[in-house]
């Protein structure tokens, strides 16, 4: 038993990198701190994305001020979905997909009053999902996933993170929603992580948190050897993404809408360690 245990502890060594050892090898050396902002806030990273006309969701409206919210959402209402996130937001915190039907709006199919949609604004603006900082509204058009994703689960919006070092892509994974998540697909809320063969653009196993699976656990839908669409293009925004950013270690989310191809969703200065146990793959071994 324990001669089995032993080689399972040893399979599952892929010279991982903690939090710290990141920080002090990869963040601190690589990115400088008044930069830290232009991936944080997600309204300066679209300044960036479209003045070098690198593919994201189009910006409908910023909200800055709490009396500038029914202006604003008079500006919109000829969109039928739209999302509404905290321009300084993180892991999901926030944001809300509306769709509107017969001049109505509703939110995961439940109906939202105008008012209510109000409210969650300017508690946005008023930091309750930015750490008590002021904050502001980002309004912009809604993803419409990819079929290649509702393959494996037909909920939420999975995403790509790519991460490069030097403008060059290193590790990357898919993270997919779970019932658990309940349509998010961030890791520390129940997600999947799936690791990437980045040569072959192809999924490997996927990771919950202390299993890997072959197919999605909630469904039995297929993941492990399933060719990803738009591969090249993925790697190719997310290098030329790089390439305008003043950060040289950073993480790349990128989502694949079913008209518009890959789009960027966001920057990230400070990218999650659980790439790696997606990849079975270490950063210190992949930095050697």
């Amino acid at each position: 038993m324990f001669k089995n245990f032993f080689k399972k502890s040893l399979h599952n060594n892929f010279e991982t990198m903690g939090i710290n050892e990141r920080n002090v090898s990869l963040i601190y050396p690589n990115n400088q701190r008044k930069h830290y902002k232009l991936a944080d806030d997600k309204v300066l990273t679209k300044n960036i994305l479209e003045t070098y006309d690198i593919p994201c969701a189009k910006t409908y409206a910023v909200i800055e001020r709490i009396g500038d919210i029914v202006p604003a959402w008079k500006s919109i209402q000829q969109y039928s979905k739209i999302a509404v996130k905290p321009a300084n937001g993180s892991g999901g915190g926030g944001i809300k997909i509306l769709s509107k039907k017969e001049n109505s709006w509703y939110s995961n199919g439940k109906l939202c009053s105008e008012k209510s949609i109000f409210i969650h604004m300017a508690n946005i603006i008023m930091g309750y999902f930015s750490l008590g900082s002021d904050d502001h509204v980002l309004i912009e058009a809604c993803i419409e996933p990819h079929p290649f994703f509702h393959e494996i689960y037909p909920e939420g919006v999975p995403d790509f993170r790519v991460i490069l070092l030097n403008g060059k892509p290193i590790i990357s994974m898919l993270r997919i929603p779970t019932d658990i998540s309940e349509g998010k697909a961030n890791l520390h809320q129940g997600g999947l992580g799936i690791g990437i063969d980045m040569q072959k653009g192809e999924l490997l196993q996927a990771h919950d948190g202390s299993k890997y699976h072959d197919v999605h656990p909630d469904n039995g839908n297929q993941i492990k050897g399933k060719k990803i669409p738009h591969w090249k293009a993925i790697l190719e925004i997310s290098k030329q993404t790089a390439t305008h950013f003043p950060l040289q270690y950073l993480g790349v989310d990128i989502v694949i809408d079913k008209t518009l191809g890959p789009l960027i969703m966001e920057i990230n200065v400070r990218p999650g360690l659980g790439i790696q146990m997606a990849n079975k793959v270490g950063m210190k071994g992949l930095l050697e």
